[in-house]
């Protein structure tokens, strides 16, 4: 028989399975549950995106790409930045396509780190950036966003954590799991302090088409950031477009010229009939985006109102579609929260903890489902905390 403790690798046996799959893969196993975990849009994905990629199929030639991405696609992608933020990327050489938002924060990552390199990663945040650190051999250290300062990362949050190591900042706005953003305002004091410094910076801004009220700012609009950012989004939340695994880096050229190499060996291109969807998706879709926002917006404000409504205290998001609201007043602890919801009342949710330790006293809802889906579960939601009064009292 094979030892198999002897044969796997130490650092993977380390890394922990993903705190959101946990809730889902058991919400996946019964009957009745109401799933709010995962962050995955409800929409179809739009209309002129399907047909595009049915018309890749019917020309029956489906192949591999250059691996650096099919060229009207990074074209699509630097005038898409060009216009939304006003910086400009060569396509040719300062873009490459993924398989996801995913991999395109792996490759940022394993493009810069070496063993023993200390990697900022602000939380509460999405829960592959740690373990993906780790992975490369870093070491990554925790910097805690605080409700007062509604989860925006300020210097204070960081600057004493900055050693001679520190090589990168993982900077997730609009953020999951808390829908904060960034301001201009709230990044100048982030970026004077990094330009000072020899820190890159890795912004996730997946979400950035999400937000309410305010448009969103990347931080490679301000002065000087543009050279030291990789800068990451894709196509599976605003689009509605998950299951296409399809995102994208701009980065400046030596970064980018490296992280190809890794992408080359470990992936070689992202799905051909994807891209070639994803061009539409870009030049035509605008008004879908605005859509679905709004519904969102709708969802959003009916879960706020009702979580304060319930006495469980609602950061008011304003980006990305999950609501963060903290569940201290009921004495469970996040993960004690989540499941007794799951086994007495089959609503599925994320323990706050899954997200960073900072999150502990939070649970994650996402609200990129149904109206109807949501009312049904703070139904059950208020039967659950009706309970735990009833026990709190008996006791």
């Amino acid at each position: 028989m094979i030892d198999y403790d002897k044969v796997l690798s130490k650092k993977i046996k380390q890394v922990k399975p993903s705190g959101i799959r946990k809730f889902f893969d058991i919400a996946g196993s019964m009957e009745g549950v109401i799933s709010l975990g995962v962050g995955e849009p409800d929409f179809s994905t739009p209309w002129v995106i399907r047909k595009a990629a049915i018309q890749v199929l019917e020309r029956k030639h489906i192949i591999y790409g250059p691996n650096k991405g099919l060229e009207p696609l990074r074209n699509a992608i630097s005038s898409r930045i060009s216009t939304k933020h006003g910086v400009d990327y060569d396509s040719s050489d300062e873009v490459i396509v993924t398989v996801g938002g995913s991999e395109a924060i792996d490759l940022a990552i394993r493009g810069l780190i070496d063993p023993g390199d200390e990697v900022l990663v602000v939380e509460p945040c999405f829960v592959c950036y740690a373990p993906l650190v780790e992975l490369a051999g870093g070491v990554p250290v925790s910097v805690p966003t605080r409700i007062e300062n509604n989860f925006k990362l300020t210097v204070d949050d960081f600057r004493y954590k900055v050693t001679e190591r520190t090589k990168l900042i993982i900077i997730p706005f609009p953020n999951n799991p808390t829908g904060a953003i960034m301001t201009r305002e709230d990044l100048e004091p982030v970026a004077e302090f990094l330009r000072n410094t020899d820190i890159m910076v890795l912004s996730d801004e997946i979400y950035s088409e999400l937000t309410y009220g305010r448009k969103h700012c990347s931080i490679i609009e301000l002065d000087g950031m543009r050279e030291r950012t990789i800068y990451v989004n894709g196509f599976s939340k605003a689009y509605a477009m998950t299951g296409w695994r399809l995102g994208y880096v701009a980065a400046p050229e030596p970064i980018i010229s490296q992280i190809s190499k890794i992408h080359q060996y470990g992936i070689m291109c992202s799905p051909y009939i994807s891209q070639n969807a994803a061009v539409e998706a870009l030049t035509s879709c605008d008004k879908e985006i605005e859509k679905m926002a709004d519904e969102y917006n709708i969802r959003r404000r009916y879960l706020v109102s009702e979580f304060n409504r319930l006495g469980l205290t609602c950061f008011n998001p304003e980006g990305a579609f999950y609501v963060f609201p903290c569940i201290k007043s009921t004495g469970l602890t996040s993960e004690e929260f989540c499941e007794r919801l799951l086994y007495e009342e089959k609503v599925a949710v994320v323990p706050g903890n899954a997200f960073g330790d900072c999150g502990e006293g939070y649970i994650r809802i996402s609200y990129a489902y149904s109206i109807k889906h949501l009312m049904e579960a703070i139904r059950r939601i208020e039967k659950f905390l009706k309970k735990l009064e009833d026990e709190r009292n008996e006791n």
